[in-house]
């Protein structure tokens, strides 16, 4: 079995890649950042345009009738990007909200318990709340909103509201939301790979160009051992998370999200040791990066979630059992 890139795969990663390069380069995502990190809607929609959003969909709905590995090579760069917004959850209610997949609407998540993202400027609210999955739209969403009261975020690209009653709104049910929660997870894992890719860059890049003693700080040992365990990190999350959207499985995607987390999170963290004191100020990235990771990590599949579906999967196959193997399993 091939597990190559084939080269529609890496053209469209490519494309994605030039058009967030073109469309949102360092001064705009600063811009955005340092302006709250509300939704660009023109960008929004240009994505929209280039079939972000309805990625998925079968060519007959009017998406582009590609697969669940072709979302986690764009959402990987929209990691890579730092790129805010609820882009996971508006591609998945593609066909289910009207204008998500153009680009026309925004569609947050909401989970019990956790903060909401970019409230104030969604169409719709993507609630996964147990056996209850259910999209919030028009009287509701606005009841919602009203009755939301926002609340300091890490990430200075991500508005947070806390939801009181969350469990009180109705909206129109979706069966299929062990799929959703599998998929979104998925996808924020090939985010975070994106983010710990992108910060192994720029440590590599730093260490090279940043002199020290009459030689680059990356000629020294500790240093190199810095790099090189980022580097040990990304690759076994990449694998992992390529293997996940391959096979649909739901356990396998609990470790991709699982590595993934930890991978962006350390990864950020150690590129802000290679970068010394000025990692630490407002006009370097690395502290953007390591905050987003920061709140990926807390959605869709926190780590202690992660674990609970792996510890599970190990019982039930020490057991004799056999598990479900695909992400688009409905709930009961």
């Amino acid at each position: 079995m091939d597990f190559q890139l084939s080269e529609d795969q890496r053209a469209l990663r490519a494309g994605i890649r030039e058009l967030l390069a073109g469309r949102f380069g360092r001064d705009r995502m600063r811009a955005a950042h340092e302006g709250g990190g509300g939704v660009d809607r023109a960008l929004w929609r240009e994505l929209g345009k280039a079939g972000f959003f309805a990625l998925r969909l079968p060519e007959a709905a009017g998406g582009v009738g590609l697969g669940l590995p072709e979302s986690v090579l764009m959402f990987e760069e929209v990691g890579r990007a730092l790129l805010p917004g609820p882009l996971a959850a508006t591609q998945l209610a593609a066909g289910v909200v009207k204008g998500a997949a153009e680009g026309e609407a925004v569609v947050a998540l909401a989970e019990p318990g956790r903060p909401v993202e970019h409230l104030d400027g969604a169409d719709a609210l993507l609630v996964l709340d147990g056996d209850r999955t259910r999209v919030l739209t028009g009287g509701v969403l606005r009841q919602v909103v009203d009755g939301a009261r926002p609340v300091r975020s890490l990430d200075p690209g991500t508005p947070l509201w806390r939801v009181p009653g969350l469990a009180a709104y109705e909206g129109e049910a979706l069966p299929d939301g062990a799929r959703l929660r599998c998929e979104g997870a998925l996808l924020a894992a090939a985010e975070q790979l994106g983010g710990a890719a992108r910060s192994l860059e720029a440590a590599v890049q730093h260490a090279g160009e940043r002199q020290q003693f009459g030689a680059p700080i990356g000629a020294f040992q500790a240093v190199k051992h810095l790099c090189a365990g980022m580097l040990v990190r990304a690759e076994p999350a990449r694998s992992a998370v390529y293997a996940a959207a391959v096979t649909g499985d739901p356990v396998e995607a609990a470790g991709a999200k699982l590595l993934a987390d930890r991978a962006a999170v350390d990864n950020a963290r150690d590129c802000l040791q290679v970068h010394g004191g000025m990692g630490f100020t407002w006009e370097a990235d690395v502290h953007l990066r390591l905050k987003r990771a920061w709140l990926r990590s807390g959605q869709w599949l926190t780590a202690a979630e992660a674990e609970e579906v792996l510890a599970a999967d190990l019982g039930h196959s020490g057991a004799g059992g056999c598990r479900a193997h695909a992400c688009d399993a409905t709930d009961p």
